[in-house]
């Protein structure tokens, strides 16, 4: 199956930070507001220094978008909320010859019936750019809290 690479209409913004020294090392931001060491987790055979590694910047990053792609879907959908977290679990781990991820996705909207809420994690899904990017490369789950 081919896919065709998403181009993009407008550039929004660009968002520039450079890894050194690989997982054990450091990432900048060229602004400075992002300046974190680098350590392996034990799972990986890190020795459990103080750092974070590119599966937590990725948990991270995808949860905050994704929150954000939900956010602006229930306003255009008209819809209230109320609070709203989304937690996400970024795995890693061997495919082929290579490493893989895997996501799961977790939102909680306890202010929102069941099935509201899951049309909403089913739509914001749909434009997210981190969805957007993973799509048909990683499995990603959603589901409810």
């Amino acid at each position: 199956m081919s896919t065709t690479p998403t181009i993009l209409e407008k550039r929004l913004y660009t968002a520039t930070a450079t890894a050194t020294a690989g997982r054990e090392g450091r990432v900048k931001s060229d602004d400075g507001n992002l300046d974190v060491a680098l350590v392996p987790p034990r799972a990986l055979g890190g020795n459990g220094a103080p750092g974070t590694n590119p599966e937590q910047l990725f948990a991270g990053g995808y949860a905050a978008c994704f929150g954000s792609a939900l956010a602006h879907v229930a306003r255009a959908q008209k819809i209230v909320t109320g609070p709203v977290s989304i937690t996400a679990n970024a795995t890693i781990g061997p495919v082929g010859k290579g490493f893989g991820l895997a996501v799961e996705l977790i939102a909680s909207i306890p202010e929102l019936p069941r099935e509201q809420a899951e049309a909403l994690l089913r739509a914001a899904h749909e434009v997210c750019p981190y969805s957007n990017a993973t799509r048909g490369n990683i499995v990603v789950d959603l589901r409810l809290a």
